[in-house]
């Protein structure tokens, strides 16, 4: 008979801030990088975007957010993408990868059934708003003043671009960004679950 170590009841892993730097900054990397290849190929990446109600598009859901539109859509993304992203990966990798999935799936849920026909919709800015909404209310399921403070200065740094959910100017995907920012509601919902249990 062998003994086995009993399961831990340690909470996860929290980032160092060096290590959620890093890695923000290679996914980064990863985003220009797409940008670049995109660019020198005569814009053959950006059909893999959505395409709303269309079976052969479902999969470019999780293609989608790594796609942009030119450089100043990359541009615009970049920022918010590198300081949002630093933040939910203080969480800790599994729960940045877990929170990035909810918000993808989400964010391209809402593109793929609200979106116009014949939209082709790309970008960062549904992990975006993803990541804004779980910052903004971790805090509250966690019951921890600390990310409450933080959420709070996030609002006031962030808070401007929640008016993305509402429909505005044209070729803005407010469904990627409604979407993301649900995505992010339900992501903070589940890491207040697996925290209690």
């Amino acid at each position: 008979m062998s003994t086995v170590p009993a399961p831990s009841t340690a909470r996860p892993r929290r980032t160092t801030l060096g290590s959620a730097v890093l890695g923000m900054a290679v996914l980064v990397a990863v985003l220009w990088g797409l940008e670049a290849l995109d660019q020198l190929s005569g814009n053959r990446l950006d059909p893999y975007g959505i395409e709303p109600r269309r079976l052969d598009s479902l999969d470019h859901v999780f293609l989608a957010p790594w796609l942009h539109g030119g450089w100043s859509h990359l541009v615009s993304n970049t920022v918010p993408f590198f300081g949002l992203g630093v933040l939910v990966a203080l969480d800790g990798w599994r729960r940045f990868a877990l929170t990035t999935m909810v918000v993808t799936v989400v964010s391209g849920a809402a593109v793929w059934f609200l979106s116009p026909p014949g939209a082709v919709t790309l970008g960062a800015s549904g992990l975006v708003f993803g990541w804004l909404t779980y910052v903004l209310v971790r805090g509250f399921y966690a019951r921890s003043g600390a990310q409450v403070a933080i959420g709070v200065v996030v609002f006031l740094v962030y808070g401007g671009l929640l008016w993305g959910v509402l429909p505005s100017e044209a070729g803005v995907s407010w469904q990627a960004h409604l979407g993301g920012a649900v995505g992010g509601l339900l992501a903070a919902r589940l890491r207040r679950r697996r925290t209690s249990s």
